[in-house]
């Protein structure tokens, strides 16, 4: 499965100001490790976010917002953004911005290594 280049570029564009950014291609799409933890990504043509488990129901209200979904039952901590959602630069740095300060909350994680 192919996924949005453009889309992974906006998100390397915001990451770009941090030297602890690893790329990964999992889920046949490409993850974003932010000190050595899965942060964000594109699966497809929509935005995988890792957010806290405990903020999930109220972001879930989102516009465009989804649970990950799989294997048929939803990924606690991670939310799909489907491509409407993400239109305005704004609003993905905002989903990005979520799912890094959540890797930044946690200890550094192996050798972190810019892409």
């Amino acid at each position: 499965m192919a996924y949005d280049e453009k889309l992974a570029a906006r998100i390397r564009k915001i990451l770009q100001v941090r030297p602890d950014v690893v790329e990964q291609h999992l889920f046949g799409g490409v993850a974003f490790m932010v000190r050595g933890h899965m942060s964000c990504g594109v699966v497809g043509s929509t935005l995988m976010v890792r957010l806290d488990p405990a903020d999930a129901d109220r972001l879930l209200r989102e516009p465009h917002a989804r649970p990950m979904d799989f294997t048929g039952r939803p990924m606690r901590g991670f939310l799909f953004v489907d491509p409407p959602g993400l239109g305005t630069a704004a609003v993905l740095r905002k989903w990005v911005r979520r799912a890094t300060d959540l890797a930044d909350s946690k200890p550094l994680k192996g050798k972190s290594r810019r892409r």
